[in-house]
């Protein structure tokens, strides 16, 4: 047993949550070529079930929105098919599980996408790094296409399919990715939306438009409690320019909270003290993640957030990937796992579902 907070209950809407810790989405490669979730995905969260919550990997919600080769999607019967029996394999190791919903906007490259067509952005601008294609190797970014008011339409509605399949298959909720340099974060920073239109430059209100109408319509479709939203206000990834985060994301926060959202998903940076600045402004619960761009998360680190009140929950990513068992290691202060990173992003059981548990906590599974 422990006293630290991070081992407290928390009820998260219908959901009783055992403890403080969730599992945050990080990109894996376990896909099919279609988007469908590999079998040993099912077997990589049920392991991690003892999370107080799990929140998946970014999953496309339309070919449009693919940011990647052999990265999930939540567009097919076969997609929701697959994500089923993650959920199914979840809920019986007694767990609870988010999607995250992630258009990828202008990542991605021809040669990486199901149609092989451009991605496409609020704006041609094109990411500063070479980035990965099919064939395990790199190519320079393409210049995305600029989206047209319709294809922001489709965006939107999109979203709305995929939030209703994510339901459909079993999943308990769904976050729609706000941050790290994706389709929502390109309409809100400066470098990446330079359009002339309701959905660009003129005001605050026009570069939060997109955000708020995806946000919406997936709360009014599925519930405001089942939705959910993560924001990196100033996060610099991926060469995301934002010069003063602080009037677009007080905005955009004051707007969400009148919906009632599930909980907000916040990302701390050097760059913009964002849990001062925004968490006064937001009534619901927090889950608070201080290891973007800096080192990852440690229990002191967790616990500390937890105590000042900063947030209700606090995620942990790469601790994770290879620690299953991260919160009992975390309970009795055992040492964690290395990561495997030869096998970071490859496709099958290898780095992914073979790492070591201390005690395989009940329902858990081992590889």
């Amino acid at each position: 047993m422990t006293n630290s907070p991070l081992f407290t209950p928390f009820t998260l809407g219908t959901l009783d949550l055992p403890n403080r810790i969730v599992m945050a989405p990080m990109t894996r490669y376990r896909a099919a070529e279609d988007g469908t979730p590999l079998p040993v995905v099912a077997d990589y969260y049920a392991q991690r079930a003892g999370a107080g919550l799990l929140i998946t990997e970014g999953i496309w919600p339309s070919r449009a929105g693919q940011a990647g080769w052999r990265l999930p999607g939540l567009e097919t019967p076969e997609h929701v098919r697959g994500w089923r029996a993650v959920t199914e394999a979840v809920h019986a190791a007694g767990g609870r599980i988010y999607a995250q919903l992630m258009h990828g906007g202008r990542h991605g490259h021809p040669l990486s996408r199901l149609d092989g067509d451009l991605p496409a952005g609020p704006s041609p601008v094109p990411l500063p790094d070479r980035v990965h294609i099919r064939d395990g190797g790199k190519a320079d970014a393409p210049v995305p296409r600029a989206m047209t008011v319709d294809e922001i339409r489709r965006a939107v509605s999109d979203h709305v399919a995929a939030a209703r399949n994510a339901i459909d298959a079993g999943f308990d909720g769904v976050e729609l990715h706000g941050a790290n340099s994706y389709l929502i974060h390109q309409f809100l920073a400066d470098n990446t939306n330079l359009r002339d239109d309701a959905y660009g430059r003129g005001s605050v209100a026009d570069r939060i438009r997109f955000p708020l109408e995806v946000i919406t319509a997936v709360a009014d479709a599925i519930g405001p409690g089942r939705t959910a939203l993560r924001l990196s206000p100033g996060n610099p990834q991926e060469g995301m320019v934002e010069r003063d985060p602080g009037p677009v994301y007080r905005r955009l926060v004051t707007e969400v909270n009148r919906l009632g959202l599930g909980y907000l998903h916040l990302i701390d940076d050097d760059h913009y003290p964002a849990f001062a600045d925004l968490l006064p402004l937001w009534d619901g619960p927090v889950i608070a993640n201080i290891g973007e761009n800096r080192a990852p998360t440690d229990k002191a680190g967790g616990e500390d957030v937890i105590r000042r009140g900063v947030a209700d929950l606090v995620s942990y990513g790469r601790s994770f990937i290879a620690n299953p068992d991260l919160p009992e290691r975390l309970a009795a202060g055992l040492p964690l796992n290395e990561i495997d990173a030869a096998h970071l992003y490859t496709h099958g059981a290898r780095g992914y579902t073979d790492y070591p548990v201390h005690r395989a906590p009940a329902g858990a599974v081992r590889s």
